[in-house]
């Protein structure tokens, strides 16, 4: 079980760090990918971006 949850942590962060790029591609502004301010800083969540791309990547991963 902590094993998910360091993948998630890890994927968010991720997510995160390339979200400029994914936003120009258009997966940072789905529905349910939440993006907020809090404490003077801007939050960024990405679960429908994440969900997504982890379905592409077990496709993928099916293929090879």
């Amino acid at each position: 079980m902590i094993r998910w949850f360091i993948v998630i942590f890890l994927a968010l962060i991720f997510i995160s760090w390339f979200s400029p790029l994914l936003q120009k591609l258009g997966l940072g502004k789905l529905p349910g990918d939440f993006r907020f301010r809090l404490f003077g800083r801007e939050w960024f969540i990405p679960v429908t971006t994440t969900i997504l791309l982890s379905f592409v990547a077990s496709l993928i991963a099916k293929f090879i």
